[in-house]
């Protein structure tokens, strides 16, 4: 492989024909389509980031970019269509999914939408299908399917609702749909009648309305997809029809009788205030909504004419293809059938509302057609582009900015730039121009007889340039002028010209297949290389100028030298039509007709081995390396210039054996140069004359403003006044306050106290009770342990007897039958076989017998075990009741702990309460620090007013003798007068403000007042409570006492908690150890209960105290900050006085120096007049 790489830095361009072309990733970064690219372009740091399309695709065809900008569809055509979805998020754009549409034979996707929650997404296919796939993008998964037009009727636009999932919208021509996913297929869910409305584009409004733009500018309004009425565009307001039906037939009735003059609206965009919309060629129209049914024509936002462009319609007749609108709906951004990029900012439109705002480059301006030209200088980091859109573009590389552009009435066909970076040289149809690069202007100074100049070029040297006409290539004195050498050999169109580093020999290549080497001194020939099956597109010398490196159409990259092809590369299926080999030597880049770069090694090598980029879409027309090896830029069919930064593997830039200095020289014309100088001089006349207006303006607003602070003083000086008054009642009011909670606290404190003895007396005489309870109980339980035990010993001790006596009489019957059949063994001896069976049959009887027996007394024994077992279960049941009560016993120690633990948080609560009354009385303190700082600066304020009056005295007398030197001006002191009027009214103004402020103060005063009165309710509130607690305390009290009698206990207990707690139903009577039990419960519950509405009460009470001291505190503070405005006023106010002095002073010297006018004598104005 290569060890030179290059790297996507810049690209200038836009890819026309993709649907919905430009988006907004966030507030600074747009998305758009360029060459065979995405281009993430951030517009404040003017930096891009790139994904490539596919290797395989034949172009994209639409993009589509999720509601959290976090993922970007891109449609690319082929055999099989593909939709990829990138992560925007991932630097480098990772590619998440690639989704097809299953079986179906697909070859492009004309439009697509994500869902709201960006989990689904729909993709419209292209004719004769026109099929509508609905996925689960994540999983790759097709959920639905449906065909939503015929042939004839192509679709425009789907969407989701962004209300909705499972709605979409369809619109085209004759076409106007809503479907509902719903039991896994897209039903429609409307059938409006609009087969004769071409529908260009729509947008959801809310979650049933849809605005439709038509292809004869109409706006129409879809209401749960049926037609209900249309926006008059022409005026600024709706044309409201309820009636579908007649709203149906005017559209038809006006579809026949509509023109081509109207203006189409191609493109719509719904946003927070309302919607946006094309309104014909280069006007976007803003729509206001005023309620819930109209919408108001609020703005219209033009594309200005382009000062560069001859033709002052151009611009401005861009048809506008997509719009999209910023997250925070700051910017709005829209893309034309040109290939431009226009931006406005909304925030401008809202504040310059009564001014003209027009949309302006997002960067800069770009080719709208193919690029024919492309050339590089030495001197400067410029690059020229020519194209046929009549425009010639000069481009800086480094600072990736548009320097320079104009067009023309005719196309340019090849373009060159001087190695100094002065000069262009510019092949037209008619003739080839060189011309200057001025610091503004492209402007022709030479015109040559060449026509339909293809190609050109300047010498390294500068001093010549060849320029190609048909098949023959001429060569010009740049000095001179003169045609100096004519070489004609080619019999086909030279399509590729290219100077030697020393100027000496010029190599060409043409269509007939020949690639000439030329001496430019005596104008022959002195290699050449002809293959005619070859038609050549390209050529360039080798770094060291000794052989030539060309391609063509038989798909082969050939290095010649001495008239033989020394090596040749094969291509893949697509041939190089471009090639550029670097300074350096060490790689050679060629372009390819599918719009691809390829970097190949150098030497060249036998095999195909090379690194392959994404880069057009369209042929690779023209291909320069920067004379520092630092940069590789190409231009393409497409009309897109795309900037490539050459490094080696290591991420290093390519060094340069020749150290070029960039120059910033420019050229300026000297007809410019005096035009800016006059102007300069008139802007200073004009300063001067603004100067002196200013300066006698202002002394008039100095006598106004005077009068002004005296009025202001004094006012402030009683609102001041007042305020202290305020204050003071308002700290009588706190002191009030403090004394009253620090009186209910102590009595809170006591009350406590108080109960909290009652509690520890009444439980510990309860524990008292049930302990000895409990030591009853274990006495009662020792007793029936030794019982059982006894019991227990007894039947084990009967049951072993009772064995025993079995077993020994069992055995002495043994016994006796062993002795019977001895004897009857001896005596039968003889008969033993007669008796057998006998025998036999005997014992077979004593057997059962034995058996019969044992089974009786095993079943003794086991009625004896389970009788013990019974017992030992009695037993387990006891010893398990009084583990009961020692827990009951360790219940009732828990709650009184956690009564002592609620003494302890009140006491808490109370000390927190007594800081923040120490807070308040601090913050008091601080209150009355700065109004006595107030008061002081009051004073001052008072001291310099009257220092102010006196000098307003010897002013006074100074304008009096200003006004005896001015004699011959009462016609400008008429119009003066007129100014002091406006000042009066202003005045008026200042005074209603001020009563504005009066009745802010009254209000404040008021509102003091209710938080008072707001203050003694809670008071009030907090005492019900307390009241309310000594009731419950008191019952609590009373029903301990009754804990001896559980009957009365219990009622006791029902009308506490009748009294206190909602009912509820009964509850079963058992016996009544559980009664009394249960009782024990509820009281215990009830009093948790109890103490935890309690807790909240307080601590309600406590924030409601709190939310008042921070209402008080806040509304001071609001009346400070007045104060301190006030102050802030007041400084300004002494700041402008003493520039109105000083300007006084200067205006006096002036009028001194002046020699008094020739005219005679006329009337004195007087003091009041001017006043």
């Amino acid at each position: 492989m290569s060890a030179v790489v290059a790297q996507s830095h810049f690209i200038f361009g836009l890819r026309r024909g993709v649907d919905n072309n430009v988006c907004f990733f966030d507030e600074q970064t747009v998305v758009f389509p360029c060459g065979n690219n995405c281009v993430c372009y951030n517009t404040v740091h003017r930096h891009q980031r790139f994904i490539p399309g596919s290797e395989k695709s034949q172009g994209m065809r639409a993009l589509a970019i999720s509601s959290n900008r976090r993922y970007l569809a891109v449609s690319e055509c082929g055999e099989k269509a593909t939709i990829t979805v990138f992560d925007l998020q991932h630097e480098q754009g990772r590619k998440r999914k690639v989704l097809t549409a299953g079986d179906v034979p697909v070859q492009e996707f004309v439009c697509m939408a994500f869902s709201p929650d960006s989990k689904y997404l729909i993709g419209q296919t292209g004719g004769p299908e026109w099929m509508l796939i609905f996925w689960l993008w994540e999983k790759q998964k097709v959920l639905a399917s449906v065909k939503t037009s015929n042939a004839n009727n192509p679709i425009t636009q789907v969407s989701f609702n962004p209300y909705n999932n499972m709605q979409l919208c369809v619109s085209g021509t004759g076409v106007f749909k809503l479907f509902r996913y719903s039991e896994g297929a897209l039903k429609q869910s409307s059938f409006p009648k609009v087969e004769s409305i071409n529908f260009l584009c729509h947008t959801w409004m809310t979650a049933e309305r849809v605005i439709a733009g038509t292809d004869t500018g109409r706006l129409l309004v879809f209401e749960s997809g049926d037609l209900r009425r249309e926006i008059n565009t022409s005026s600024k307001g709706v044309q409201e029809q309820p009636d579908r039906q007649v709203g149906t037939r005017m559209i038809r009735d006006t579809d026949v009788d509509e023109t081509s003059t109207v203006s189409r609206i191609t493109a719509i965009l719904s946003y927070s205030k309302g919607f946006v919309c094309s309104m014909g060629p280069g006007t976007v129209c803003l729509f206001e909504k005023t309620d819930e049914d109209s919408y108001r024509k609020s703005r219209g936002i033009k594309i200005l004419p382009d000062p560069h462009s001859n033709e002052m319609t151009q611009a401005d007749c861009q048809e506008i293809d997509t719009m999209c609108i910023s997250p925070a709906e700051e910017t709005l951004a829209i893309s034309t059938d040109q290939g431009q990029l226009y931006s406005v900012s909304l925030s401008s439109v809202d504040i310059h509302k009564d001014e003209r705002v027009h949309f302006e480059f997002l960067s800069q301006s770009f080719h709208s057609k193919s690029i024919t030209g492309l050339s590089v200088c030495l001197r400067k980091p410029l690059a020229a582009t020519s194209s046929l859109d009549r425009s010639v573009r000069i481009w800086n590389y480094e600072t990736k900015a548009l320097e320079l552009y104009k067009e023309f009435q005719e196309e340019a066909y090849s373009v060159a730039l001087h190695p100094t970076g002065l000069f262009i040289l510019v092949g037209f149809s008619d003739k080839l121009r060189l011309m200057n690069l001025v610091i503004d202007d492209i402007r022709t100074f030479k015109e040559f007889t060449v026509r339909s100049c293809r190609e050109c070029a300047f010498s390294h040297g500068g001093h010549m340039f060849a320029a190609v006409n048909g098949n023959v290539i001429h060569i010009y004195s740049v000095t001179s002028f003169e045609n100096i050498l004519n070489l004609k050999g080619h019999n086909g169109k030279i399509r590729g010209i290219e100077w030697s580093l020393d100027d000496s020999r010029l190599v060409s290549c043409g269509i007939d297949g020949a690639v000439y080497e030329w001496n430019t001194q005596s104008g022959k020939r002195e290699s050449e290389s002809v293959l005619k099956s070859c038609s050549y597109t390209d050529v360039a010398f080798s770094s060291d100028c000794k052989s030539i490196l060309a391609v063509g159409s038989d798909l082969m990259l050939k290095e010649i030298q001495d008239c033989q092809v020394l090596r040749e590369v094969p291509a893949d299926e697509v041939a190089h039509t471009a090639i550029a080999v670097s300074h350096s030597g060490r790689v050679v880049f060629t372009g390819a007709a599918s719009g691809t770069i390829r970097a190949i090694k150098y030497p060249l090598p036998i095999q195909k081995d090379w690194i392959m980029y994404q880069a057009h879409c369209g042929p690779v027309t023209k291909m320069v390396i920067t004379y520092d090896d630092q940069f590789l830029l190409t231009a393409s069919e497409d009309g897109c210039l795309s900037m490539w930064k050459i490094i080696d593997k290591e991420g290093r830039g390519l060094k340069s054996n020749r150290q070029i200095v960039h120059t910033e020289e420019i050229l300026v014309t000297k007809s410019d140069l005096e035009e800016k100088t006059q102007n300069m001089l008139e802007l200073k006349m004009r300063l001067e004359e603004l100067q002196m207006e200013n300066e006698y303006q202002l002394r008039l607003k100095d006598m106004n403003y005077n009068e002004k602070m005296k009025e202001i003083s004094d006012k402030f000086t009683q609102q001041i006044k007042s305020l202290q008054t305020a204050q003071q009642t308002m700290k009588t009011e706190m002191e009030k306050n403090d004394c009253e909670h620090q009186e209910s606290s102590a009595e809170v404190r006591v009350k406590h106290s108080r109960e909290l003895k009652d509690l520890e007396t009444s439980y510990s005489q309860k524990l008292i009770v049930e302990h000895e309870k409990h030591q009853d109980l274990q006495h009662q339980y020792q007793r029936m342990k030794e019982d059982f035990e006894i019991q227990r010993k007894s039947a084990e001790e009967h049951n072993i007897q009772a064995l025993e006596e079995l077993t020994q009489s069992y055995e002495a019957k043994l016994q006796e039958k062993t002795q019977q059949l001895a004897q009857y063994q001896e005596e039968a001896e003889q008969e033993i076989c007669g008796f057998k069976e006998i025998i036999k049959q005997v014992e077979e009887d004593e057997e059962r017998k034995i058996h019969d027996i044992q089974i009786k007394y095993e079943k003794k024994l086991h009625t004896v075990k389970e009788t013990n077992t019974n017992l030992k279960g009695e037993t387990g049941i006891m010893a398990q009741k009084s583990h009961s009560l020692q827990r009951q016993i360790e219940d009732r120690g828990t709650d009184i702990n956690k009564l002592k633990q609620e003494r302890q948080r009140l006491l808490g609560l109370i000390r927190s309460l007594e800081s923040d009354i120490e807070d308040l009385k601090r913050q008091i303190a601080g209150h009355e620090k700065t109004n006595q700082d107030k008061d002081k600066t009051i004073s001052g304020l008072k001291k310099k007013n009257q220092e102010l009056e006196k000098l307003r005295f010897v002013l006074d007398f100074q304008l009096s003798e200003l006004k005896k030197q001015t004699e011959p001006q009462q016609d400008e002191i008429s119009e003066k007068q007129e100014r002091i009027r406006q000042l009066q009214e202003e005045l008026l103004q200042t005074d209603q403000s001020n009563t504005q402020l009066k009745l802010t103060v009254s209000d404040l005063r008021l509102k003091l007042r209710t938080r008072d009165k707001e203050m003694h309710k809670e008071m009030q509130k907090l005492k019900d409570l307390e009241i309310h607690l000594q009731r419950l305390m008191s019952d609590l009290h009373n029903c301990v006492g009754f804990i001896q009698d559980p009957r009365k206990l219990k009622e006791s207990v029902q009308m506490i908690y009748t009294r206190y707690v909602p009912q509820t139903e009964g509850v079963e009577k058992s016996g009544v150890d559980q009664d009394v039990q249960r009782a024990f419960g509820r009281q215990r519950d009830h009093q948790e209960r109890t103490v935890n509405s309690l807790k909240m009460r307080a601590a309600k009470s406590a924030e409601e105290h709190e939310e008042t001291y921070f209402r008080i505190m806040k509304e001071n503070v609001s009346l400070i900050t007045e104060i301190n405005d006030l102050r802030k006023e007041l400084c300004l106010v002494r700041t402008q006085v003493g520039d109105y002095k000083a300007q006084l002073t200067s205006y006096k010297r002036s009028h001194q120096l002046r020699p008094n006018s020739g005219e005679g004598p006329k009337k004195e104005p007087t003091h009041e007049d001017v006043s």
